[in-house]
């Protein structure tokens, strides 16, 4: 397929030491030759071979622009399946943009986001699943999701899709072929077969499914939140948590009125832990504001930190929190514990009306964080979060195909079960293999693919 020659820096615009700017298309050997000379000023490129690094320099006419080192890859045997060069010029923001604009002088035209990885999707060197964990892979912000995205981008996700789709076209052709030659293909127990297959295929799908929920916490980290009524301590766990003073303590209630927002790792994940507002009925606008705040962050919170000040009793404020995250996924940090306690962790189950996890903590004493960390992994992912043979689904645009496909397959399975002549069952089992077709993109539009890469960098 005859393609337009397309570039784009490929690194980051900085001031780093290196800057890479990438062509890629029918012309970009000629397109780099007419700009790179070697040493003893010949133009070489299109006579090296594939695969090889070569040293010289960038002219704008007769003027040298820069020393450079120069990459040649050709076709097929690229990212994007087609001739390509990457120019390693110095970094910098003026000189990335000088040699791109040299290339772009020279017969290229600017890539759009994404593209790179679009020609390698639409030239066959790579599935759509695989195209978006590209992206995933560059966003990823814990160890985890990247060990999950980089899984993702070898084919892990892509190898179970391909497998499933195998196993419901074979039943597909089966019935086709058993109904065009009833004479030599007998469907006569073939019900009973078809529904241990459904339920093998419903259950591997089902798993994928399930496979969401951490998945996105992968992906988008933890949402946590601090709740406590003032200078019960939320702010110095943060500060424990995160290593270093991020938030304001003092001995005077109220200093936090608005959210602070901080990412940690724990146990491989991020938690978007915030710290919020004292909880307290008051008559301060500003703080009046931030605790109300405080209560819509919790609404949406995947985790409630609830931090018990142990060397006072519990007033109406620990009451309203208490009412807070009764239905909540919660831990109480029984905070302040180098100190007489005031409250027992009885008093404080007996408000909330039911056990929840309990961690004794002193931020003065750093006391608390293993276990913090053991509950997370626990409450999250029941201890198991370091496997990199698990297959998390961390796209919704995924979740929601396999879940088409899961539909199709038990409306087969209900044709079963009313005894409905066999040419029903292929008419929902392609519906479950064209659905999950949507996840490597082998049955997916034009606008769709656009807009996926539209998201996408601009060198990637």
């Amino acid at each position: 397929m005859k393609t337009e020659t397309i570039t784009a820096i490929a690194t980051a615009l900085s001031d780093a030491g290196i800057s890479i700017i990438r062509i890629s298309g029918d012309e970009a050997i000629e397109v780099a030759d007419r700009i790179f000379v070697t040493k003893d000023q010949k133009h070489i490129l299109k006579n090296v071979k594939s695969h090889t690094i070569h040293y010289g320099f960038l002219f704008d006419g007769k003027e040298m622009i820069d020393e450079v080192m120069v990459s040649v890859m050709k076709a097929p045997k690229s990212y994007t399946t087609e001739d390509t060069v990457e120019i390693n010029c110095h970094g910098g923001i003026l000189m990335s943009r000088r040699v791109l604009s040299l290339v772009l002088q020279n017969g290229a035209r600017l890539a759009e986001p994404g593209e790179f990885t679009k020609r390698a999707f639409l030239n066959g060197r790579i599935d759509l699943s695989k195209a978006e964990a590209v992206m995933d892979v560059i966003h990823s912000e814990n160890e985890l999701f990247l060990k999950s995205s980089v899984s993702q981008l070898r084919g892990s996700l892509s190898s179970s899709i391909r497998s499933l789709r195998e196993k419901i076209l074979y039943e597909i052709a089966f019935i086709e072929s058993a109904i065009d030659d009833p004479e030599h293909i007998s469907l006569e127990g073939y019900s009973e077969r078809l529904r241990g297959v459904l339920n093998e295929l419903l259950s591997s799908l089902q798993g994928l499914v399930d496979s969401f929920d951490t998945g996105k916490l992968l992906r988008e980290g933890i949402r946590t939140v601090i709740l406590g009524k003032p200078n019960a301590g939320k702010s110095s766990f943060l500060n424990l948590l995160v290593g270093e003073d991020k938030a304001i303590v003092t001995d005077v209630a109220g200093t936090t009125r608005d959210a602070l927002e901080e990412y940690v790792k724990v146990c491989g994940v991020s938690l978007k832990v915030i710290d919020t507002a004292g909880i307290r009925s008051t008559d301060d606008v500003v703080e009046k504001i931030g605790v109300e705040k405080a209560i819509r962050f919790a609404n949406d919170a995947d985790l409630i930190l609830y931090v018990v000040d142990s060397s006072r009793t519990l007033d109406e404020n620990d009451h309203r929190i208490c009412e807070m995250i009764r239905d909540k996924r919660a831990i109480i940090l029984y905070n302040k514990t180098d100190l007489h306690a005031a409250v027992t962790e009885e008093e404080i189950f007996a408000h909330i009306g039911k056990k929840f996890p309990l961690i004794r903590v002193s931020a003065t004493e750093n006391v608390g964080l293993d276990e913090f960390e053991r509950l997370v992994k626990e409450m999250f992912f029941e201890g198991k979060i370091s496997s990199s043979d698990e297959i998390y689904v961390t796209n919704i645009r995924h979740k929601e195909a396999i879940s088409e496909s899961i539909e199709a397959l038990k409306l087969v399975k209900k044709s079963l079960d009313d005894d409905m002549p066999e040419d029903f069952y292929s008419i929902d089992l392609m519906h479950a293999y064209t659905s999950l077709g949507f996840v490597i993109g082998e049955e997916i539009g034009e606008d769709l693919v656009n807009e996926i890469f539209s998201k996408f960098c601009m060198g990637k």
